[in-house]
This record gives C-alpha cells, sequence and structure tokens, in this order.
C-alpha cells in the first residue's frame, strides 16, 4: 500500500510538473518565433540597406571615375596644347635656322665674290705697279741725262721729298687720330656723366629743393609733429618729402630734390592747415586730392603746349609729363619755356627747309620729356624719354629725334638734326640761362683776348655763347701744319687762365687770297 501511494505521489508530481511547465513552454515558443520573425525583418531589411548602400556605392564609384576621367582628359588635353606649343616654336626656329643658313650662304657667296673682285684687282694693281716702276725707271734716266746728275743724287733727293711730305702726312694722320679719341672721349665722358646727374636734380639754387608754407600761428606746428612725432612721419611717407619743423617761426619747410612730387606735398600740407584736422588718415586722403587736381594742372598745361604749337593727338600721359616740365629747370632755364621754343624753331626750320612742320614741332616739345621721368628709370634724359614717348605710340622718327639730340646714337634723319640744332640754340643765346649777361660778356672777352696774344693771329671771333673761338692767322706767319700747334697751345692756355662750364673748340683759320685785277 504505501509502494502504491508513493507511485501515485510520484504521478501526481510529474502531471503537476508537466501542467506547470506546459505553458511556460508554449509562451518560450511564441518568443522565440517572435524574435525569429524580428530576425528575418531585420535580416530583410538589413539585406535591403545593403542593396541600397551597394547601389549609392557604385553611383559614386561612376561619378568618382568619371571625375577622374574628366580630369585625365583635361591633363591629356594641357599636355598636348603644350606639345603643340613647342611643335610650333620648334618650327619657328626651324625656319629661322633656315634663313640664318640662308643668309650665310649668302655672306659667303658676297665673300667669294669679293675675294676674287679683290683678287683680279690686286692683279690689276701688281700690273700697274711693274709699269710704274718702268716708267720711272725711265724718268730718271731722262731726268738724270737732262739734269746731269746721278741717279744717287735725284734718290736723295726723292727721299727727302717724300719724307717731307710723309712727315706732314704723319702730322695730319695724328691730328685726326687725337680728334678722333678726343670726341669718342667727350661722348663717353657725357654718357657716363648724364647717367650719374641726369635723373637728379642737385643743389644747385635752394628754390628748386625747398618750399616754404606759411603757418597760421605756431601752435600748429606741435600738431604737424602729432604724438611721438606720428602726423609728421605719415607726412613724409605718404608725399615722399623731407617736413623741416624748426623754430623760424611762422612757417614749414618742404624739402625733395623731385619738385612735383614737392609741389603736391605742398598743395597738401596747405589743405591740412586750412582744414585744422591733422591726422595720418587725413593727411592720405588730402594727399589724394592734391595728386588728382596737380595732376590736372599738369594736363591742362600739357594742352596747352600742344595748342600752342599746332599739334594734336598726344597721349594724357604724355601730356602730363610735358606739363611737368613747368616744374623742371636746366641752368635756371625753365624746360616746360624751353621746349616750347624748341618746338618753334624746329618748326620755323623744318618750314624753310620744305619739311612737315608739325612732325617738327612735336619733335621739339617732346626733346626734354625724359627729364622728368622717375629716376629709378636708367640712361640719359634722351633714351629715357624717347623710350618712354615709343611706349605711347609716338612715330619712329620722332622717336629717333628724341634719343639722338645728345648724339647717345647716330642721328640718322633731317628731323635729328633740326632737334639738335633747335636745342642748341635755345640753350646758347645769351641770357637764357644762369649766366649773367655782364659774365657772359667778360667771358667772351677773354677767350677773344687769350687769342688775339699769339702771334700770327690776325682777328678772333668767340661764338655760340662762348662754346667756341675760331682764329683768323697770318698765311706769311703760320702755315698750314703749325695750325695745329697754335690750336692746342690756344686750348691750353684757356684751360690754365679761365673757368667755364661744359668745353671750348679752337677753330683755327688759315686761307690764301690771290688777287688779280683785269684791265
Amino acid at each position: 500500500m504505501e509502494s502504491n501511494a508513493i507511485v501515485v505521489s510520484a504521478l501526481v508530481g510529474v502531471v503537476g510538473f508537466v501542467i506547470g511547465f506546459a505553458p511556460m513552454f508554449m509562451k518560450g515558443n511564441a518568443e522565440r518565433k517572435k524574435r525569429e520573425k524580428e530576425g528575418d525583418e531585420i535580416l530583410s531589411a538589413a539585406k535591403e540597406k545593403a542593396k541600397t548602400i551597394r547601389a549609392e556605392a557604385k553611383g559614386e564609384a561612376k561619378a568618382i571615375i568619371r571625375d577622374e576621367k574628366q580630369a585625365l582628359e583635361r591633363e591629356y588635353q594641357s599636355k598636348n596644347d603644350k606639345l603643340s606649343n613647342i611643335e610650333r616654336e620648334l618650327t619657328k626656329k626651324e625656319v629661322k635656322l633656315d634663313q640664318k643658313l640662308e643668309n650665310q650662304e649668302r655672306l659667303e657667296a658676297d665673300v667669294k665674290s669679293k675675294e676674287e673682285a679683290l683678287k683680279i684687282q690686286s692683279e690689276k694693281l701688281a700690273e700697274k705697279e711693274k709699269k710704274y716702276e718702268q716708267r720711272a725707271s725711265e724718268y730718271a734716266e731722262k731726268l738724270s741725262s737732262v739734269s746731269g746728275m746721278s741717279k744717287e743724287t735725284i734718290k736723295e733727293e726723292l727721299i727727302s721729298i717724300y719724307t717731307e711730305e710723309a712727315k706732314l702726312d704723319a702730322s695730319r694722320e695724328i691730328k685726326r687720330i687725337e680728334d678722333d679719341t678726343k670726341e669718342q672721349s667727350e661722348k663717353k665722358a657725357k654718357k657716363i656723366i648724364s647717367t650719374a646727374i641726369q635723373r637728379f636734380a642737385g643743389e644747385y639754387v635752394a628754390e628748386q629743393t625747398i618750399s616754404s608754407v606759411a603757418l597760421p600761428d605756431d601752435g600748429i606746428k606741435g600738431r604737424l609733429i602729432g604724438r611721438e612725432g606720428r602726423n609728421i612721419r605719415a607726412f613724409e611717407q605718404i608725399c615722399g618729402v623731407d617736413l623741416i619743423i624748426d623754430d623760424t617761426p611762422g612757417i614749414v619747410v618742404i624739402s625733395c630734390f623731385n619738385v612735383v612730387r614737392k609741389e603736391m606735398a605742398r598743395m597738401t600740407l596747405e589743405r591740412l592747415i586750412a582744414d585744422g584736422r591733422i591726422h595720418p588718415a587725413k593727411i592720405e586722403d588730402f594727399y589724394e586730392k592734391s595728386k588728382v587736381q596737380f595732376e590736372s594742372r599738369l594736363r591742362d598745361l600739357g594742352d596747352k603746349a600742344q595748342m600752342e604749337i599746332g599739334v594734336h593727338g598726344m597721349h594724357p600721359e604724355i601730356l602730363k609729363m610735358i606739363g611737368a616740365l613747368n616744374w623742371r629747370t636746366s641752368y635756371m632755364q625753365n624746360q616746360y619755356q624751353h621746349s616750347l621754343e624748341v618746338a618753334f624753331l624746329c618748326g620755323a626750320m623744318a618750314a624753310e627747309l620744305g619739311l612737315n612742320t608739325k612732325q617738327a614741332r612735336r619733335a621739339g616739345l617732346l626733346h626734354d620729356i625724359g627729364k622728368v621721368m622717375d629716376a629709378s628709370m636708367e640712361g640719359s634724359h634722351a633714351m629715357v624719354g624717347a623710350d618712354y614717348i615709343k611706349k605711347y605710340g609716338e612715330s619712329a622718327d620722332i622717336v629717333h629725334a628724341v634719343r639722338a639730340h645728345h648724339e647717345d646714337v647716330k642721328p640718322e634723319t633731317v628731323l635729328a638734326h633740326l632737334v639738335m640744332a633747335a636745342d642748341a640754340i635755345s640753350g646758347a643765346r645769351p641770357g637764357v640761362r644762369k649766366f649773367l649777361k655782364e659774365s657772359y660778356v667778360s667771358r667772351v672777352t677773354d677767350i677773344e683776348k687769350i687769342a688775339n696774344g699769339f702771334e700770327g693771329v690776325r682777328k678772333s671771333y668767340a661764338i655760340s655763347a662762348g662754346r667756341e673761338i675760331r682764329v683768323l692767322v697770318e698765311n706769311e706767319k703760320i702755315s698750314d701744319e703749325s695750325t695745329v700747334v697754335l690750336s692746342r697751345d690756344i686750348a691750353k692756355k684757356i684751360e690754365e687762365e679761365m673757368s667755364y662750364p661744359g668745353s671750348i673748340k679752337v677753330s683755327v683759320i688759315r686761307e690764301t687770297r690771290a688777287v688779280g685785277i683785269a684791265k
């Protein structure tokens, strides 16, 4: 009975366990199915997302490939263009080389033809020399028979004559070489000096380098200086000048070798004083206004000059530079007035010669424009001015006339010679430059007095404002050969006893006069 009871109780426990676990099992199974379903959904979503990502990646890859392809195509086109340019350059060089070879061949042909001509000429000269020797021998024999002198005596006489002639020829050659050397050395010296000093204005007179500006009261000097010198430094830096503020009552001084910058600085300072507000921003503002006003003034002066000489069509930048000549002097001669004078002189001479008067006047007006160029530009004012007007479209003849008016290059046209002559006339006439009339007359008189003091001198005349003296000598006392020595002696004495700018040319003239009377 106990065993049955045990069995029954065991069965009851098993049934209870099964009944208790069954709901849990069913619940777990449902959750498992739910999780499987969610997993399937996640997996499906992941697959869709992966598909989308693959599509996007594929699109991006195609875009990258397209961009890379375009970049490669552009690079290829660029390199292809460069290769085409190189090919064109090589073709041009090849054409130039071909031309050079052709020119070389022509030159060689010319040389050969000249060599053949020289060979023929030398053969003819040899034949003539042989004939000359035969004739000389015949003449010597005839001369010996007529004069009764031996060949040796005649030979000595001829040698003596030829020796004298050779000495004279040697003297002439020496004089020619000395003149050429002197001319070349003067040109070289002028070029070196002009390169060094023509671009800058030296301290020749105070009026050309400083300007005084009146002040309403001395209290404004402190405002011009500013705190710790701020205003004066800004003014000097902006205007490119030196502003001198000292104990002199009622004025300040502007100092600058460039007269154009000095004038603009003066206008700026007057505006500042009138306004009363002085600080770096105002200085810069007034400087720009003064610059515009001054450039307008320069153009007006250029237009006025253009109208006065009767030409037109000059570039505005050239007109500004012509106007700037009004603030430039040479030996105290105003270069604006000098240029107008040279223009009129060129026009007058061109009219006499039947040339283009307007072109001549234009060249005369522009000949000294290089004197107002910036000092950073290297070269003489003639070369700098010629390059400047060429840049703004002036004709080749006018550019050459400007470049050659001081013989920096050899003058090759009539117009160039006209400009040289007009420039010399305008600069050399008495009274036009800084020399006073009394000193000019005294210098000319002293030059003539020195020349007249030499034996054999009949009369002397100082011309070209004392830059040249012409000496007339007596035939009986001075020979042709002695004129060379006399010119040297006069020049040496002038150098020793006088002080003068530039150089003085001494020309000794000996003339022979024969008078016949018909009855």
